[in-house]
């Protein structure tokens, strides 16, 4: 086999705006080529032309099909076959001169475009291409759904990637070459194409063979396949695993009859693993129950709008991904280039790609979809054969389908297990969005939630138990998973987990200088200048907003890990998703580059984002000094070794040292063991202070912030007028030079102009789901003196969540608050949940908390004493200065 490069300079035209020349491989985009980008959708822009707000915008766009073309002048030997391949593009029809080429074999988006030009090249010949990007005769709209082609992420691109060229072949040649490991054996198949027949040897060769294989051939005319099943392996062949990535190599050879000269060779990489669900319904790889850790790729590549095509920009790729902590990456409604499933061979990464399918409302009813996907199915498996990184796939992303659409996708997974059967495969990621549960075809299940049991902390809307559940670490999903377990058997694990938006960091807009402009992120910047914010309040609030999302990006890990029968979850996301209303989700931003902030190191979410981790599991995280600690230990372990030892537990604080210890425990792999339960005093606890619970077993570590407090019932200070509305007498104190301490309750009714905030930030964008408050967490002066009492830190964390999930007021303008509630950036309101101001002649703290109505949490109480000793002091002296009738409007 040879290869001749066609890659350069091309012409392009049809229609008549884009012609000119361009260079392969290539886009529209990278040449320049298009038109103004502009979106109309009524769900995510204006619905007329103008500026776009909910996505990237691109600097030039085109749907519809293009002539690529390029004279060759090279001439073919006699008798050797001729193959025109181009590694990625959209629909392709070829023509030598005006002769139209039938595809060698079927065209999907997600393989090569292979054509076979043999007896048609003369030695100097014009190559047509035209290239669609409409996808005539395809499943259009969900290809354009899909990140196979939104322009929310990889855009629509229209053009060709990575190779692009002539492959020169013999007469009888191997076409193909899969290896598939079944424990201690190996079956291969090997494609051989003859159009004279083939009568002859075939050899196989190979490091992990026990031995070499030898066999005779006798084939008719036309492509067919050989197999050679149960190999067996080499007793000390090493397996593929995670984090290893151990290949071997295979060589197949077509030898004449008498053995003394090779027709054809191919030589490729294999891994031996196994890949399945162990008998307690976990994942398991090489027989090992591991922890799924996974992240969602849709594809957000704005420099170029699609996909590198190099093994090495995709080994960059998944280290990002590694130094988080995971091990699978999911592919959301589209499937990478092959560089990436190699790159991912020799890490030791899993890989889960999708079918180029989004269609949430009738997958595979109609039959132009059908056909389409039955193909890309079936193309892909066969070409990706190879891969040991390559575990699992899903029919496409969110698939919705009537009883027809059902009755296609079952037969979809069983024509999928009769190609390959060393993957698992599922009709959906997310079916129906859960509520109808699992078909019985799939052999994993991976959604949010189980016909209304929830398998992650949060949902759109704000729904779930981080917002809704007084937190603690002892929240799981087994009540869920038992109501699974009734009906389905397969692994399950969480879907798109996460979605805590963080606010953006702008700065990463002098960082795209591609194909694609942020827009969306200008706008952004702008209207936030316009609000009145500065830079350093700005890079504070991202800051806080990211802290928050982190805190409870662990929460949802740890739930999962505290349960036993889910076998992980995959994540959305790590990487910012710049389209679907600019959901800024990330610890990444969009280019894949850590934020530039301390809450974004890869440590800091690798700590928790692990296979080996020790749980404290407890039902609160704030105490008083009157009450013990207690709760219970286990450890997770999904490494490769047991851990054992003793685990100590350790609670420190200042003036606190105290500890216990399980002794010589073992915790053996693939479990959730329980060790028991510890206790520990508080009443030596001084003063209120954020302890440090700490554990450690065998060099594995975690650890917790516990809050201790005084057990006091908060007492107001002589003097002090206490009010729930800004009645007459509020009023007179204030006239009179005295102290008010306004505190009404914190519902709708008392709080005319506010809205319901909540413990975590934004969930996904407000742009795409609208019906949510937008509100960010708090941003909490730390240093202020009225929480001398009460430690904090800048940002929301989990001493704060009965307060934090109070009402926020929104203020007529900007003023400095003590507690500043953060907006989504698609509003930017000025809101408070702690204010303080000089109001009249005498001084005013507002607060929406209702910190009244909160006396049964001990932080709420110590909260409230805080505030009281602030208000009895000489520290309370405010600066600025608000009118009561702008108290008056706040206040019912």
């Amino acid at each position: 086999m040879t290869k001749v490069a066609l890659t350069g300079a091309w012409r392009v035209e049809s229609p008549s705006e884009l012609q000119g020349t361009v260079l392969m491989p290539g886009t529209l985009d990278t040449n320049g080529l298009g038109h103004d980008d502009q979106e109309l959708s009524a769900d995510y822009g204006s619905g007329k032309p103008g500026p776009i707000g909910s996505r990237l915008t691109r600097r030039h766009t085109f749907e519809g099909t293009v002539r690529l073309s390029r004279q060759i002048r090279w001439t073919p030997q006699p008798g050797r076959r001729i193959f025109f391949e181009v590694e990625r593009a959209r629909r392709l029809e070829v023509r030598v001169g005006e002769r139209l080429v039938e595809p060698y074999r079927p065209q999907t988006l997600i393989t090569p475009h292979v054509f076979e030009l043999t007896g048609l090249l003369t030695g100097d010949d014009l190559l047509q291409v035209d290239s669609d990007n409409a996808y005539q005769g395809m499943p259009h709209d969900a290809i354009l759904d899909s990140s196979t082609a939104t322009d929310h992420t990889q855009t629509n691109w229209n053009g060709l990637l990575g190779e692009i060229g002539l492959r020169v072949e013999e007469d009888t040649f191997l076409d193909g070459v899969r290896v598939y490991p079944y424990g201690d054996v190996l079956s291969v198949e090997a494609d051989v194409d003859s159009r004279q027949g083939f009568h002859g040897r075939l050899r196989l060769s190979s490091d992990a063979l026990a031995q070499p294989l030898e066999v005779t051939a006798d084939l008719e005319p036309g492509r067919r396949t050989l197999t050679c099943s149960d190999l067996p392996l080499d007793a000390h062949a090493d397996r593929w695993d995670e984090y290893q990535g151990c290949l071997h190599g295979m060589t197949i050879e077509l030898l004449t009859p008498d053995g003394s000269r090779v027709l054809s060779r191919v030589s490729t990489d294999f891994g031996i693993r196994d890949f399945a669900a162990d008998e307690r319904g976990r994942l398991a790889l090489n027989g090992r129950a591991f922890f799924l850790r996974g992240e969602a790729n849709c594809a957000e590549f704005p420099q170029t709008g699609f996909p590198p095509m190099d093994v090495g920009s995709w080994i960059r790729i998944l280290e990002a991904y590694r130094s988080y902590g995971v091990n699978v990456v999911r592919f959301h409604s589209h499937c990478p280039p092959e560089a990436a499933f190699i790159a991912a061979d020799r890490m030791g990464m899993m890989m889960q790609p999708e079918l180029s399918h989004w269609d949430h409302q009738h997958a595979f009813q109609e039959d132009v979809s059908y056909r389409y996907y039955r193909t890309e199915l079936e193309q892909t498996l066969l070409f990706l054969a190879n891969h040991p990184s390559f575990v699992m796939l899903t029919l496409g992303n969110e698939l919705s389908a009537y009883a027809t659409g059902h009755q296609r996708m079952a037969q979809l997974i069983e024509d999928a297990r009769s190609v390959d059967d060393t993957r698992l495969y599922a009709n959906s990621s997310n079916p129906h969005y859960g509520q109808l549960g699992s078909d019985d075809c799939n052999e994993v299940y991976t959604s949010e939630s189980y016909k209304g049991h929830d398998l992650r902390c949060c949902f759109a809307n704000m729904r779930g138990s981080t917002n809704a559940v007084h937190p603690g670490t002892a929240h799981n999903f087994e009540d869920s998973m038992q109501a699974v377990r009734k009906e389905c058997t397969v692994p399950v694990y969480g879907f798109e987990v996460g979605q805590y938006e963080v606010l953006p960091d702008f700065r990463e807009i002098e960082e795209f200088t591609g194909v694609t402009r942020p827009d969306n992120y200008t706008m952004i910047r702008d209207r936030v200048r316009e609000s009145g914010l500065d830079q350093r309040t700005w890079q504070d609030w991202v800051a806080a907003t990211g802290e928050l999302s982190r805190i409870c990006y662990r929460e949802e890990v740890e739930s999962v890990l505290r349960t036993p029968s889910m076998s992980g979850l995959s994540l959305l996301g790590l990487q910012d998703f710049p389209g679907q209303g600019t959901a800024l989700v990330g610890m990444m931003d969009a280019h894949l580059h850590p934020k530039r902030f301390p809450f974004a190191r890869p440590e800091r979410f690798r700590s928790f984002f692990t296979d080996q981790l020790p749980l404290a599991v407890m039902d609160r995280y704030a105490y008083t000094s009157r009450e013990k600690l207690s709760g219970t230990v286990k450890v997770a372990n999904y490494g490769r070794r047991t851990l054992q030892g003793d685990l100590r537990l350790r609670l420190q604080g200042q003036g606190v040292d105290l500890e216990h210890a399980f002794r010589q425990v073992t915790c053996p792999v693939g479990k959730l063991t329980d060790l028991g339960t510890f206790e520990l005093p508080l009443d030596g606890i001084h003063g209120n202070q954020r302890c440090r619970l700490s554990l450690e077993i065998d060099g594995v570590t975690n650890a917790y912030p516990v809050w201790v407090y005084q057990d006091s019932q908060p007492e107001r200070p002589d003097g002090l007028y206490e009010a729930r509305r800004f009645d007459q007498q509020a009023r007179r104190v204030l006239d009179q030079g005295g102290t008010v301490y306004l505190s009404p309750d914190s519902t709708a009714q008392s709080l005319p102009r506010s809205v319901q905030a909540h413990f975590s930030t934004d969930f996904w964008s407000v742009g795409t789901f609208k019906d949510q408050s937008g509100t960010m967490g708090q941003f909490i002066q730390a240093d202020h003196p009225v929480f001398a009492d009460f430690p904090t830190d800048s940002h929301t964390d989990w001493q704060w969540w009965p307060m934090a999930t109070q009402r926020a007021i929104i203020l007529p303008e900007r003023y400095q608050s003590i507690i500043t509630e953060m907006d989504s950036y698609a509003y930017l309101r000025p809101m408070t949940q702690l204010l303080e101001c000089r109001c009249g002649k005498g001084r005013l703290l507002l607060s929406s908390m209702g910190l009244q109505n909160l006396t049964e949490y001990p932080e709420a109480r110590a909260l409230q004493t805080s505030i009281y000793r602030y208000l009895g002091s000489k520290d309370f002296d405010p600066h600025q200065l608000i009118d009561p009738e702008v108290i008056d409007q706040l206040v019912a």
